[in-house]
């Protein structure tokens, strides 16, 4: 007998075949359980402590995950599904890691009777595509402004999160906020930029109740001399700047030499008739408000006040422009630069109010504006936090839905038409793949389960019901009352998904689930690269030098 040969070193750990294939599974799993009691109206919420010791309260999927350390190298990869849902469509988070681990279970049992994972990857696929059909026939286009049927769906999203017990609250701000931002592209397509034109500002105290959307923008930003400039203006004409108001410093140090003691005064005189022109150049165009990122100096602040001008000074980039879109100013360079057009005149309101103790300038009852500020009133901070996750994703599926506006029914009505329909499907599909493919069927049937089980109802029983209903045509829209468990009729009961969220779950979920199938080799303990001389030879010389050092203590004796 030959002796053995050893490819790999000794420390790496190599699993392969089907034990991997299981563990993933597991892994995956394991994932999916985590968050599955987060699914529906009825849903627990998690709390979490994140390394800082702060507390995460959540049952928002992708918000969870995020927190989560994990060790397994699928369950990694789990975590990404959310995070992509995330980012692409906002909403859906839970879902798509609830149908990403159904998928994975039910393909155990055909890795045990040793079916190729390809072929139940071509069979995954091919239900992917027939159900991405199932959805395009019965969605239903809707009417974007029509805003009762918005708010809606806008709620059926939110009825899942911990702020559904408020009501149309949330649903009325995140409407008005992306409706307010949306920018026409032409084409009939809509353009909303969430992140960089709605901003969410968390004041606590107050009530939930009193949150609201302005029409404009907030700052938390008082004026730069509280006592001389006004603070409250009607019809500000607002001027953007991004330049210090203060005279320029040399680059580096500046050494100047002064022979006469005038020169020095000569010297001070310029600096001054140097900020005097600057404020004169911008007080030409008679602003009532001059609002600049970097400083303001008490010379300059002097000029402004003298001519009644609010100033308010060192604001963020991102606020800035979003008072220029709020207000159609348009932010400028330099003071030389100025021109009639660049003034602001949108707003209808400019005051600073005092929330707490903070001040926080508004600029308001803007006309027309194309930027706004969610103002967001709550007792404690984590209830802040949450509300605005929750803020999230509603204004998520607003943008959907102005981007994409067809609706399907929610509460697991989509997935059991989608699953009764491949299931009928699969009585024509030949040889091998029929059977991994009929199993994708029930494997969409989780979210419906799920639902079920979080409302704690007799799960097996309404799951067959509504099976049975699903298995006749015209039953599409029935599904699972999240809050009661009853068999109702969805578009009764107004609950809603937008087609966005649905498709691109499924196409991730599913897509996922292959990826994982097809992994048969896990190698780990891989070391990292040594960087070329940085390896374990030069620590010898040193000691050598070491001992030099102390010979030459000795020397001067």
């Amino acid at each position: 007998m030959h002796a053995p040969v050893l490819v790999l070193k000794d420390s790496l750990k190599r699993e392969s075949g089907s034990k991997v294939h299981h563990a993933n599974i597991q892994a995956s799993k394991a994932v999916a359980d985590i968050i599955r009691t987060t699914l529906g109206p009825r849903s627990m919420l998690k709390m979490l402590l994140d390394a800082a010791g702060g507390i995460v309260v959540t049952n928002d999927g992708n918000a969870i995950l995020r927190e989560l350390d994990l060790a397994h190298p699928a369950a990694k990869s789990m975590i990404e599904l959310s995070r992509t849902q995330d980012e692409e469509v906002g909403d859906g988070t839970t879902s798509v890691i609830v149908l990403a681990g159904e998928m994975l279970h039910v393909a155990a049992t055909f890795i045990d009777k040793n079916y190729h994972p390809t072929v139940i990857c071509r069979a995954y696929n091919k239900a992917l595509e027939d159900s991405i059909a199932v959805l395009d026939k019965i969605a239903m286009p809707i009417d974007v402004t029509d805003r009762a049927t918005m708010l809606g769906l806008v709620k059926s999203c939110i009825g899942t999160k911990f702020t559904g017990q408020f009501g149309d609250l949330i649903a009325d701000l995140a409407i008005d906020a992306t409706t307010t931002v949306g920018v026409d592209l032409g084409q009939g397509l809509r353009e909303v930029d969430i992140k960089k034109y709605i901003k969410v500002e968390k004041v606590p105290g107050g009530q939930l109740e009193d949150s609201k959307v302005l029409k404009g923008v907030m700052i938390n930003k008082d004026v730069v001399a509280p006592g001389k400039m006004r603070r409250k203006i009607l019809n500000p004409r607002i001027i953007l700047l991004d330049c210090p108001l203060e005279y320029k410093k040399g680059e580096n140090q500046t050494n100047a030499e002064l022979v006469k003691e005038e020169d020095w005064e000569v010297l001070l005189k310029m600096e001054e008739e140097y900020i005097q022109n600057l404020c004169m150049q911008i007080l030409k165009f008679k602003p009532d408000l001059v609002i600049t990122e970097k400083g303001l100096s008490d010379l300059a602040c002097h000029y402004l006040s003298k001519a009644g001008v609010s100033a308010i000074r060192r604001l963020r980039k991102t606020d800035n422009n979003r008072i220029a879109k709020a207000c159609g100013a348009v932010v400028v360079n330099r003071p030389e630069e100025l021109q009639e057009s660049d003034i602001g005149t949108g707003a209808g309101l400019f005051e600073i109010k005092k929330f707490g103790d903070e001040f926080f300038a508004f600029i308001v009852d803007c006309k027309d504006p194309k930027a706004c500020t969610v103002l967001l009133r709550g007792a404690s901070k984590d209830l802040l936090n949450e509300v605005e996750r929750n803020l999230q994703d509603a204004m998520s599926v607003a943008r959907n839905i102005l981007k994409n506006p067809k609706l399907l029914p929610g509460g697991g009505a989509t997935e059991l038409t989608v699953s009764a329909a491949l299931k009928q499907k699969s009585s024509s599909i030949e040889g091998i793949e029929k059977w991994p493919y009929e199993a994708a069927a029930v494997a969409f049937e989780a979210i419906p389960r799920t639902l079920a089980q979080n409302c704690g109802v007799n799960v097996i029983r309404t799951m067959t019901a509504l099976q049975g209903k699903h298995a006749n045509a015209g039953n599409e829209w029935v599904g699972i009352d999240g809050n009661t468990g009853d068999i109702v009729d969805m578009k009764e009961r107004k609950i809603w998904d937008s087609y966005n969220v649905k498709a691109q779950t499924f196409k991730t979920a599913i897509e996922a689930a292959c990826m994982l199938l097809r992994i048969d080799d896990i190698v780990s303990g891989i070391k990292k690269k040594q960087a070329p001389g940085a390896g374990p030879t030069p620590s010898k010389p040193k000691i050598e030098e070491e001992g030099d050092a102390d010979n030459e203590q000795i020397l001067p004796d």
